[in-house]
């Protein structure tokens, strides 16, 4: 059993967060496992069956997590290119996989966010309070923050377009080289602009294919969403889905 919830994060942490949430899993004697999809975020995870907490970097492949017993996590989903203002490190060097809060926070406020979540009997809100309020010392102990600058720019464009938009024609809105963009995207935010746009499209036609009633046209689904053509759009979700669309689709509706 899988017990999901997201919260709104606190108005000073809005900028820089999508969500906090929490996950309670329950397994019996097998083993749960779930598949998780690149969402082009990283989180900060606090797991009771940890020895801290970890983040998960930029995933470009999904991922299957595997629970035993009770795992209970708060966790903390930072808005695409945001968690730059919380890590001093180019945040390439997380991409698809976890690096221990220890390493880029420091082992006396990781251990002291440990100790408050799970040395004492909680419950979500109040585990989350204590999330939150440890963001807020990280925020306030780093430098002022900047504007959003280039990668912000770029960032809210290829948003806008659900990933439709071309880099070339990115670069040139925003006056600067494929290059330079490409350079400050896999330090600000972990991956190139291109596969952050790949990304954004995949999601965009997976949450639209969850809408379809009865057997999709994949051909005018591919079309409305931007592929060249439907051979485009079955590579992305062997990409970011490893499964072919009529099998991803079949296994959500069961």
């Amino acid at each position: 059993m899988i017990v999901y919830q997201e919260y709104p994060p606190l108005p000073a942490l809005r900028p820089w967060l999508a969500c906090v949430w929490t996950c309670r899993v329950q397994a019996s004697a097998t083993p749960l496992t779930h598949q998780v999809l690149p969402d082009n975020c990283i989180d900060i995870l606090c797991q009771d069956q940890q020895e801290s907490s970890f983040a998960v970097g930029m995933m470009t492949a999904p991922i299957h997590v595997v629970s035993q017993g009770l795992v209970q996590t708060v966790a903390a989903r930072f808005k695409p290119g945001a968690a730059a203002r919380f890590f001093a490190l180019p945040l390439c060097e997380l991409n698809d996989g976890r690096t221990d809060l220890q390493s880029l926070w420091g082992r006396g406020l990781a251990t002291r966010l440990a100790d408050a979540l799970w040395s004492d009997p909680l419950d979500d809100v109040q585990r989350i309070a204590i999330l939150q309020d440890h963001l807020l010392l990280r925020l306030r102990s780093g430098p002022p923050p900047a504007p959003a600058g280039l990668t912000g720019h770029a960032i809210a464009l290829i948003e806008r377009t659900q990933g439709r938009l071309r880099v070339d024609s990115l670069a040139e809105q925003l006056h600067v080289s494929r290059q330079h963009l490409a350079l400050q995207f896999r330090h600000k935010v972990g991956i190139s602009p291109k596969l952050f746009a790949r990304i954004c499209r995949f999601r965009a036609t997976n949450a639209a294919l969850q809408r379809v009633q009865g057997a999709p046209d994949w051909a005018q689904l591919a079309l409305e969403h931007g592929y060249f053509d439907q051979s485009h759009l079955i590579h992305d979700f062997q990409d970011f889905a490893h499964s072919a669309p009529e099998t991803w689709l079949a296994g959500k509706q069961l």
